[in-house]
């Protein structure tokens, strides 16, 4: 404690004012948008930036098998030392003994034919690409989703507390009115514990809400990188949404456009094509080359020179028409037939999802109307009951539970606001319409 001895009372009473407002906008709760969140996510998540990745993996893998187009050279060298000599001395024509040699080779190999293993490669490599490139894109929509998600569960948290706030405020003025007709003798003491005990488990309740507002804003938090800090709220309240008729057409189920389609349909052209290398190896593979060759000694002026030589190779793979070659290629086709049934199966339960999300999203708007309604039914009937209780027609218990019934029905309608902004996001998502 300290105090303050001003003798000009309007100065001290103006920097009182000053300090309040500062000390009022420094703890100023910091309001948070979806979009803030949205891309606060997009920026921080590792999900994305492993797509990515992998994506850069599958580009190095394309150019590594474009390779295979060019010639294979090596170049090599060797050098031998003979300790009982090569070549001893011979008079005249060679003074010195031949002990130490070299060989100098290059060779350049390139392949004509190879039961059009490169092509196939290279063609697997293309899918590699398409389908990275696919999954990176998925990657982005599976995070704006679980953004969205959990941002409106954090505005569903915030409109509870609000729904709370106000039913304390209705018992507190409640708990008012029964003190002042306690005190006149017009009631007996059991009807003010009675508003007492529903006003505790209301702050309870409120208690819960807190914490499970903290926890929702810490998820969010640690999703998106945004640094957590409670006074950090959701700026987005409950608002009007439109009948999901007049915001989009009908479910289209053709789903040459929908990403998990399209990998299904990759995964089968993968599969014929490794069915295709695996037969690439019962083909005869040639290949031409040209090597130059240099042979010589490193005291004597003695080297033979530079050999050039053109070859071409053919080699046929008998035993693999017979041998474990065969049983690998009836596996890989057997495996482009499970794919194919794979297409199907996953094919019908796409649509029956895309079906089933626009359902969900219809009655969730339908739940919106009759959360409405049921809010105003409370509403008039706690009116009521208000006014029959203050007329001596009704007992408190009857005043009490229609207040209860009110504070349900208004949960129930903020449910249901986030619950459709929930289900749209999934609409759009299965869909692939989701805004990137």
């Amino acid at each position: 404690m300290f105090s303050l001895k001003c003798k000009n009372r309007k100065y001290c009473f103006s920097l009182l004012l000053v300090l309040s407002i500062c000390f009022s906008a420094w703890s100023q709760e910091q309001k948070l948008s979806l979009e803030d969140a949205r891309k606060a996510a997009l920026a921080y998540s590792h999900d994305i930036k492993n797509g990515n990745l992998r994506l850069q993996q599958a580009e190095a893998s394309k150019k590594a098998a474009l390779s295979n187009y060019f010639p294979t050279v090596q170049a090599l060298g060797t050098a031998m030392y003979n300790f009982n000599n090569f070549i001893s001395a011979i008079p005249i024509l060679l003074p010195e003994d031949i002990d130490k040699v070299y060989l100098a080779t290059a060779v350049a190999t390139e392949v004509v034919y190879a039961g059009g293993k490169v092509r196939t490669g290279n063609k697997l490599t293309d899918i590699q690409v398409y389908v990275n490139t696919i999954r990176a894109d998925q990657s982005i929509d599976s995070v704006l989703l679980n953004t969205e998600q959990k941002y409106w569960q954090l505005v569903q948290l915030q409109e509870q507390q609000k729904v709370v706030s106000v039913s304390k405020a209705y018992l507190d003025e409640l708990l008012q009115q029964q003190e002042d007709l306690l005190a006149a003798g017009l009631i007996a003491k059991n009807q003010l514990l009675q508003v007492k005990v529903k006003r505790s488990e209301l702050l309870l309740q409120k208690s819960k809400l807190s914490n499970m507002r903290k926890l929702a804003l810490l998820d969010l938090a640690l999703y998106t990188g945004i640094p957590f800090d409670t006074l950090l709220i959701a700026s987005d309240t409950i608002h009007h949404v439109a009948a999901p008729e007049l915001k989009y057409q009908q479910p289209n189920l053709n789903l040459e456009n929908n990403s998990n389609y399209q990998l299904l349909q990759k995964s089968v052209e993968a599969s014929k094509l490794q069915t295709k290398m695996a037969k690439s190896d019962l083909y005869p593979q040639i290949a031409i080359g040209f090597s130059a060759t240099k042979l010589g000694t490193f005291h004597q002026d003695l080297s033979t020179d530079i050999q050039p030589i053109a070859f071409g190779t053919v080699s046929i793979p008998i035993s693999n028409w017979w041998g474990s070659t065969k049983q690998e290629i009836k596996q890989r086709e057997l495996q482009e037939s499970i794919a194919e049934n794979n297409l199907k199966n996953v094919e019908d339960r796409l649509k029956v999802g895309i079906m089933q999300s626009w359902y969900n999203l219809e009655d969730a708007f339908k739940q919106i109307e009759y959360a409405q309604e049921n809010v105003a039914f409370a509403e008039e009937n706690l009116k009521v009951q208000r006014d029959n209780y203050n007329s001596g027609l009704n007992n408190l218990t009857d005043l009490l539970d229609a207040q209860r019934t009110k504070q349900e029905a208004a949960t129930a309608l903020v449910t249901a606001y986030a619950n459709f902004e929930i289900m749209e996001m999934t609409y759009l998502f299965r869909t692939d319409q989701l805004e990137q």
